[in-house]
């Protein structure tokens, strides 16, 4: 006993000691990749010809442009995270305390705006709301109505709304199931109704969850480039995305100065509003119990199946028509011709698959990029959640802040600010990175490893650690440990994390707008580049693949997952037959 006591004394330092250097260079790594462009692009808004000054804020806040695009940026994030709110709300509360039937598919089907990109949903309400579609020629032969232009501030508020509801509906509905039952009872027991048990008692402890919802929505508003891009542009409509968008791509003196100050602004905001969630998330945890209760708590007796009618034609309506009208806008010969027979052809899928040569770069470029950022963060994402979870220390907590830092930001001002580092990352080193596809690499890296090494960190803290002890205890060493107990238990949240950053860096836009250069253009760059050129057939067939593709992929990672399940089920000797 003695001589292996003092074995482990002798090799503890000997083991801690890389295991303390290797933490120290990885969070150099992580602030040189992670930080340092933030702290270069605020530095660069500060910067003019004449040295450090405030010369760029004054300017372009004395600008009445500057000022119109701020009321545009407000109207539309404010009137969209209303809209997200009203309905995630009342979609949660629905299926969270009332007794409708087919809940698990009514969630299916409310989060089917939030797993595909905005910019694809965009076009689909467009070609919903097109004057030759079949929904506007129905509204025009009953109502005899002109159609809705959606390309204005209010259709950037009404699909940015409906965009956004999933993310309100998410967290609101966890937040009311945790609610203690027992207090609702308590109220109706001593005279009030149930509206008045719903603001004196639901309303205050579901208001946390609510506003946390509430303001991510305001924040995907603010970080959103696909809807105003899509719908804002071409009605000369500006947000402030879009705007730096446009002091990017317009060059000119002193163009980089400008846009770095409209990004510390729009960062400015966004991380202020990170903050405040995620108090409010906090504040929310302090209201949980133990578990979800998932049984009904109002039974609406006769008015159910008009509630289930309202539900499923609101889900059908914001899911799946859409969805249809650009899969029947894809079909048409050419734009603006009404569908029949006679103007349907499938000519335009055919020239996306197999005749246009920037299609299929931009395929094997998303593709490649989504399968290497995946396998990148997976490791990386992997290693460090588990130092978080298990080692923790100031090292890993400023780690994770400063990883999560890029995502919490606007995508617009992440790209900037890989720019301005990767075009001469020292003083006269040009490392050739920036006009390569290696930039987009980089930049999904860092823009998207937040999203593995939360979902690691999450299956991580399900694990006990006295497993992990029992293993080494018997003899097992750290990658047996990691193999045969670690690995199988974490695996379902490492598949999920990893899917959710293949998902985002598959069919990215916003950065990928502003970094993008010949040879490196990817499946988001093309669709907007066919849409800003008037190519809306291509743009929609191809987004019809992409749909496509996600729904399959979904499908096969739910595949996945079920029989990840059932095969720990059989090694543990459970049963799996319910009816045996």
């Amino acid at each position: 006993m003695e001589l292996q006591t003092g074995k482990a004394q002798a090799r503890l330092p000997f083991l801690s000691f890389p295991a303390a250097w290797f933490v120290r260079i990885g969070f150099v790594m992580i602030f040189l990749f992670f930080a340092v462009p933030m702290l270069r692009l605020i530095w660069l808004s500060f910067s003019s010809e004449y040295g450090v000054d405030l010369k760029g804020y004054q300017t372009l806040l004395t600008s009445p442009r500057t000022w119109s695009v701020l009321e545009n940026t407000v109207y539309v994030v404010c009137g969209s995270t209303f809209i997200a709110v009203l309905l995630g709300v009342s979609l949660a509360w629905l299926v969270a305390y009332s007794d409708i039937r087919g809940k698990r598919v009514v969630q299916a089907f409310a989060l089917v705006p939030f797993l595909i990109p905005s910019y694809i949903v965009t076009l689909a309400w467009a070609q919903f709301f097109a004057p030759k579609s079949m929904f506007s020629t129905l509204l025009h032969t009953i109502f005899a109505t002109p159609p809705w232009n959606v390309y204005s501030l209010g259709g950037m508020i009404f699909v940015m709304g409906l965009s956004h509801y999933p993310v309100v509906y998410l967290l609101t509905i966890g937040v009311l199931r945790r609610i203690p039952r027992d207090l609702e009872m308590a109220s109706r027991l001593s005279g009030a109704g149930r509206v008045r048990t719903f603001i004196k008692i639901t309303w205050p402890m579901a208001l946390p969850g609510i506003a946390s919802g509430g303001l991510l929505a305001f924040l995907a508003g603010l970080d959103n480039f696909g809807i105003p891009a899509f719908l804002g542009i071409p009605a000369n409509i500006s947000v402030l995305s879009t705007y730096i968008y446009e002091q990017i791509v317009g060059f000119g003196p002193a163009a980089f100065t400008r846009a770095a100050v409209l990004s510390v602004l729009l960062g400015g905001i966004a991380l202020f509003g990170t903050l405040l969630q995620w108090l409010l998330t906090r504040k929310a945890k302090t209201f949980e119990t133990s578990g979800e209760d998932r049984q009904p708590r109002y039974f609406l007796g006769r008015y159910r199946w008009l509630a289930e009618i309202i539900v499923w034609f609101f889900l059908i309506c914001t899911s799946l028509v859409p969805l249809l009208s650009m899969l029947t806008a894809s079909l048409i010969k050419a734009y603006g011709l009404a569908f029949k027979p006679g103007n349907l052809t499938f000519r335009h899928y055919q020239f996306i698959l197999l005749e246009s040569e920037k299609v299929k770069h931009a395929l094997s470029n998303s593709v490649l990029l989504g399968i290497m950022t995946m396998v990148v963060c997976l490791v990386l994402g992997t290693v460090i959640a588990y130092y978080r979870v298990r080692k923790p220390s100031r090292w890993s907590k400023w780690s994770e802040l400063m990883i999560g830092m890029p995502y919490a930001l606007p995508g617009i001002v992440l790209a900037l600010a890989m720019i301005l580092v990767w075009m001469e990352p020292l003083p006269g080193w040009n490392p050739g990175i920036y006009g390569s596809i290696a930039i987009l690499f980089i930049a999904y890296i860092v823009r998207f490893l937040i999203l593995q090494v939360r979902g690691s960190a999450t299956s991580l803290m399900q694990v006990d650690l006295s497993m992990e002890e029992a293993a080494h205890i018997n003899g097992a060493g750290k990658l047996s440990s990691w193999k045969f107990i670690l690995f199988p238990l974490i695996l379902p949240g490492l598949t999920s994390g990893a899917f959710m950053v293949l998902l985002h860096a598959l069919t990215e836009l916003t950065v990928s707008s502003i970094l993008w250069s010949s040879g490196s253009e990817t499946i988001g760059v093309v669709i907007f580049g066919f849409e800003q050129a008037g190519y809306t057939t291509y743009s929609t067939s191809l987004s019809t693949l992409i749909v496509m593709f996600i729904g399959a992929g979904m499908l096969a990672f739910l595949a996945v997952q079920n029989m990840t399940l059932r095969n720990r089920v059989n090694k543990n000797g459970y049963r799996t037959d319910r009816h045996q």
